[in-house]
């Protein structure tokens, strides 16, 4: 079963802060789930995105060079 995080816990797994992970989701920019006026996020969802994303960048800067 897969992992549900509060949008506190999700930012203290990335390093990253509550705000900007909130602004992410709020954008629609990072998948989540949003019960009531909760922010709930999948862990492996996050990190399976977050890393297509780093993947795809790698490539943008690379197809610069």
């Amino acid at each position: 079963m897969s992992e549900l995080l509060s949008l506190r816990r999700m930012a203290r797994r990335l390093g990253v802060t509550q705000q900007w992970l909130w602004d992410q989701a709020d954008a629609a920019a990072i998948p989540f789930l949003k019960a009531g006026n909760r922010y709930l996020f999948n862990a492996a969802a996050v990190a399976d995105f977050l890393a297509a994303k780093a993947t795809q960048t790698r490539q943008e800067v690379g197809d610069d060079q």
